[in-house]
């Protein structure tokens, strides 16, 4: 399974960005599809995930301004992030896996796929 993100760039604060990440290859045990960042020096942190049938989960602090979505038919995962902030300056990592447990979806250790990341970078 290859990923590949795109979408990220540099934006005000206050701005909106949608990132995209396309699967490919052998993506037909794909189920659990995520969002992760990680900003210089920090660890990766999860940022949103979805199921094939569309559950979503998010951390505790961010819901509402990030929202995860997919269309299974093109293989794709969505993250739309509104109401951006400096502290959002990060990369942003799609990752992918088979059929995760909610809490499971928070650790990045269990993804088995990763994209190579698109700098995402909030002005002040």
């Amino acid at each position: 399974v290859q990923l590949q993100a795109s979408g990220g760039g540099l934006v005000q604060a206050g701005g909106s960005l949608k990132l995209s990440c396309a699967a490919s290859g052998d993506t037909l045990d794909i189920n659990t599809m995520g969002w992760y960042r990680q900003a210089p020096g920090q660890q990766r942190e999860f940022v949103a995930s979805i199921s094939k049938d569309g559950l979503t989960n998010y951390p505790y602090n961010r819901k509402g301004r990030f929202t995860i979505s997919r269309d299974n038919d093109k293989n794709m995962v969505y993250l739309q992030m509104v109401s951006l902030k400096p502290e959002d300056t990060a990369v942003y990592y799609c990752a992918a896996d088979g059929r995760l447990i909610l809490s499971s979806q928070r650790h990045a250790g269990a993804y088995d796929y990763w994209g190579q990341g698109t700098q995402v970078t909030v002005s002040s």
